[in-house]
């Protein structure tokens, strides 16, 4: 009977702590988050990416159960500094960032790089911005045709500012320099904001860049002008913007922005993450205030999002095979 009570007690016993940790476990996740979640983005303020974050953080803390997220700009290296700070932090749900293509597949591709894809998780993405070339409004280049016009003369003389080696916009150069048998100077900066005032001050003559950039610096007055937008079809936020293939080039280019974290986030923590995210990407609101500032939405789910980005490091693989772009 001694050995009956005693099994009884152990059973009871087992049962009392499994109940207690089952319940430990439930606080914990019903807690998150508990303290401010950082979203690195890896490109200095004011660019396109740094826009968008700041304003998509308020919604996503909104449906987040009001956590509060605070905006880490990590800009360097061509986006690896701040890519590898997220594939580097703790899978807890507290280190999220915009992850951007193409730099995010190519620079692993074009050197030993800080991060690999496979240790980032694409949880939701938000943009799907087409490249577009702008030059300053007294740039005697009013279409692609007269920039390579010119660049045919003056072998090197043109220079294009870019967002880094491997860039969308790095690509999109050495794309037009190879269809159209020209040679230009490439000259790289850290981030979008950087390239766009290389221009307006005429450090640059031409800023390779994206159409929201490059639609924000038009309606708000700056003195420039776009030649053309890297997509297969004109833009409805600019139709009378021709695309490179009307000119002549079939150059397609965009740059996919979307939040990921470093690899093995709980599964609860990454759907809340996930629920939160295009929650707030779907909020009427935050897409009014996008198209305000010229940002192409695209939303995108983990599955799909992930999809894209495993294509698209094949299709740059097999590209740097033809035209490796360092």
């Amino acid at each position: 009977m001694a050995g009956g009570r005693a099994a009884s007690f152990l059973t009871a016993a087992l049962a009392a702590l499994m109940l207690w940790q089952a319940a430990s476990s439930a606080t914990v996740q019903a807690a998150y988050p508990e303290k401010p979640i950082t979203m690195v983005v890896a490109y200095g303020a004011g660019g396109s990416t740094d826009i968008t974050a700041r304003m998509l953080a308020p919604f996503i803390e909104r449906y987040l159960g009001g956590a509060r997220i605070v905006i880490l700009n990590r800009p360097g290296a061509g986006g690896e500094i701040g890519f590898a700070a997220i594939a580097d932090a703790a899978p807890d749900g507290y280190t999220i960032g915009f992850i951007n293509t193409p730099n995010l597949i190519t620079i692993p591709i074009e050197r030993q790089a800080r991060y690999a894809l496979d240790r980032l998780d694409p949880l939701v993405n938000i943009v799907d911005d087409p490249g577009v070339m702008t030059v300053r409004a007294d740039s005697p280049f009013r279409s692609v045709a007269d920039v390579v016009e010119f660049a045919k003369g003056n072998p090197g003389a043109l220079t294009v500012g870019t967002t880094g080696i491997g860039s969308d916009d790095h690509l999109a150069m050495l794309l037009l320099e190879r269809q159209a048998g020209v040679k230009m100077t490439h000259v790289p900066f850290a981030g979008s904001a950087e390239n766009y005032r290389a221009m307006l001050g005429s450090h640059t003559r031409i800023c390779d860049q994206n159409l929201g950039e490059g639609l924000r610096g038009v309606t708000g007055g700056d003195p420039v002008r776009m030649l053309g937008v890297m997509s297969l079809t004109r833009w409805d936020m600019a139709p009378d913007l021709p695309t490179f293939r009307e000119q002549g080039y079939a150059i397609d280019m965009v740059s996919m922005r979307g939040i990921g974290a470093p690899k093995g986030l709980p599964p609860d923590i990454r759907n809340a993450l996930i629920e939160a995210i295009t929650k707030a990407a779907m909020d009427p609101e935050f897409q009014a205030k996008a198209r305000e500032t010229f940002q192409p939405l695209r939303i995108v789910g983990p599955e799909g999002f992930a999809a894209e980005l495993k294509q698209l490091d094949g299709e740059f693989r097999a590209l740097w095979t033809e035209m490796p772009w360092k």
